[in-house]
């Protein structure tokens, strides 16, 4: 059996954003997790200026910079802008205090929130840290919702071991992610109020590891190896997440060869430029997300992760399609990898980007990813740095004005990341 098929079945019997989600596993009986609502459409407007703000674990930026990756690469009709505002140690209430300096000067259209693991304070549940949750969650929307910022909120995670670097925490490991639990009911409930759209990062996450422990062990820590700040597995389960809750559907094109004819055709920011004989010279400015290949079992490897969500199911469809197929079985190359399929599921069409990890596409997505990542690195040194350090002390819009013209071309560089790329695809029959 497929591996990513094999575990999907262990973790992800019942749909994460469905309203009426099918009960957790019996090992999990104990979390009761109130319905998620699902997203109502695509949230995202073109040219959107997109803030991804939240605490430590955004600032690892990893989640945030495969979003921003996806939205360049994946969906670059939408020409959507990304800020990444992570603060290690934040809690909802200290964001509020930095969200007009930091965060609302550059007039976000729309931003993604991820606190909660701060605020719960690493304790089991307690009402009165949940009351001062909720009051700054609601707190920050409303700002938000005053400067015209439309919000996807985001739940915590889950932590997979009781951080003793926090010196004030209690309980056992499922006390804390029961209190954890909790705070996610709250953020639903919280966007109901508000009228908001809810990303749940906290089932995925506990479904995902619930898995991985199944398959793996107990070493393999979606939440990461200190219990809190999750390797690239479990960073690739967040920004599902949060890409699902921005109500993207995942199709990223469709390649079309007819085996009767030997035509081929293209849809989605894929060209065809040449078809003969089963050869299928491609220009794709579109690019599926494309990490390349990795250890499925290694909690810091981004394979790892797309096998634990149906990452690609959802959101990374690059499909081929062979209409009238005469033989029983194809041989289709991509790159330097070949893999066999029936002529029944060419004719229904079978998804590229799950099913070849390494492809031709692999390095211009990469460019793209480094591209995101070097901004996103020193967006953390605009704001933590320099804005909140002595430069901003002795004049803020001076030190703004500086760091604006120094990240620009870090900016412009994303864009330029995304260049259209050739690759050939060859389809014969065995």
């Amino acid at each position: 059996m497929n591996l990513r098929i094999s575990l999907l079945t262990i973790a992800l019997a019942c749909p994460v954003f469905a309203k009426d989600a099918p009960a957790l596993p019996a090992e999990l009986s104990a979390y009761q997790l109130d319905p998620a609502p699902a997203p109502a459409g695509l949230l995202l407007k073109k040219g959107d200026k997109l803030a991804i703000c939240g605490d430590s674990i955004t600032e690892q930026k990893r989640y945030s910079v495969i979003m921003e990756a996806y939205l360049t690469a994946c969906m670059p009709e939408l020409g959507i802008t990304c800020r990444q505002y992570g603060w290690s140690g934040e809690q909802a209430g200290g964001f509020l205090g930095r969200m007009e300096s930091d965060v609302l000067r550059f007039e976000p259209t729309i931003a993604t929130t991820c606190y909660g693991m701060n605020d719960f304070r690493y304790v089991p549940f307690d009402e009165a840290i949940a009351a001062e949750y909720r009051k700054n969650e609601t707190a920050m929307i409303g700002l938000f919702k005053k400067a015209g910022t439309r919000v996807l909120l985001g739940s915590p995670g889950i932590i997979d071991t009781v951080p003793h670097w926090v010196k004030s925490a209690a309980g056992t490991k499922e006390d804390l992610n029961l209190s954890l639990s909790k705070f996610r009911n709250i953020g639903i409930d919280i966007a109901a109020e508000q009228d908001v759209t809810f990303a749940d990062v906290y089932r995925p996450m506990l479904l995902a590891n619930h898995a991985a422990h199944a398959k793996y062990g107990p070493d393999f820590m979606v939440a990461g190896k200190d219990g809190v700040h999750p390797g690239w597995a479990g960073q690739v389960v967040m920004a599902y997440a949060f890409l699902k809750g921005l109500g993207l559907d995942g199709d990223l094109g469709t390649i079309t060869y007819n085996a009767e004819t030997g035509e081929a055709a293209a849809t989605g920011g894929h060209e065809v430029l040449r078809g003969e004989n089963g050869n299928i010279t491609l220009k794709s400015s579109r690019l599926p997300f494309s990490p390349g290949p990795g250890d499925v079992a290694n909690d810091d490897s981004m394979a790892a992760g797309l096998a634990l969500v149906p990452f690609d199911d959802e959101l990374n469809r690059l499909t081929l399609k062979v209409v009238s197929p005469a033989a029983a079985e194809y041989s289709v190359t991509w790159g330097e990898s070949t893999r066999t399929y029936s002529g029944s599921e060419l004719q229904t069409g079978v998804n590229l980007a799950k099913d070849f990890a390494n492809h031709p596409l692999v390095p211009a997505f990469k460019k793209v990813m480094d591209a995101v990542s070097a901004k996103q690195n020193y967006e953390t040194r605009q704001i933590k740095d320099l804005a909140h350090g002595p430069e901003g002390r002795a004049d803020l819009e001076a030190t703004f004005a500086l760091t604006e013209k120094a990240r620009a071309p870090l900016a412009a560089a994303v864009e330029e990341s995304l260049l259209p790329t050739e690759h050939v695809i060859t389809i014969k029959a065995k």
